[in-house]
């Protein structure tokens, strides 16, 4: 569902399409089971939690060279990337996982690997020693330049 979706019907009018709306839970769940492929095509998406969505359900991903996919898609082995707006290469991506389906079933798997253990309260720590280790390097830098922090500055009015 979404603003373009009137839109994007009448382009796919006559291609066998389901279109279940937005769904959560046991439903989404449940949709993911019943994918044989997840094609994620949203080029400026930061982190992409919907591919880690479908990998956790053993399902390959094709998605776009960019954004959030191209740190959790592995091209050629949990799936496929395509440089974005190629919509030819997106559709031979999805073309050559839809027509293999030994490649598919491998994928998928190497997907559901690639994301065990990944839950929040990981991936939440790997954000903070992110920070971390800039906020240290800044400092260190810092330190090295001579620069002196500039502590708090107030107004007054």
């Amino acid at each position: 569902d979404g603003p373009a979706r009137d839109a994007v019907e009448r382009e796919l009018r006559g291609v066998p399409v389901t279109w279940l709306g937005r769904l959560g839970g046991d439903d989404l769940a449940a949709a993911y089971a019943s994918f044989d492929l997840f094609v994620h095509t949203g080029s400026e998406e930061t982190f992409g939690q919907t591919v880690q969505e479908a990998h956790a359900s053993g399902l390959p991903v094709v998605a776009p060279r960019a954004g959030g996919p191209v740190d959790l898609v592995e091209h050629g082995v949990d799936g496929l990337l395509f440089p974005p707006s190629d919509e030819r290469a997106l559709r031979a991506a999805v073309a050559m996982i839809v027509s293999d389906t030994g490649l598919r079933l491998r994928m998928g798997e190497a997907g559901r690997r690639a994301v065990l253990g990944r839950g929040w309260d990981v991936l939440c720590g790997e954000l903070v020693g992110h920070y971390e280790r800039v906020i240290l390097n800044a400092c260190a830098e810092a330190a090295e330049s001579g620069v002196q922090p500039v502590g708090r500055q107030r107004a007054y009015s």
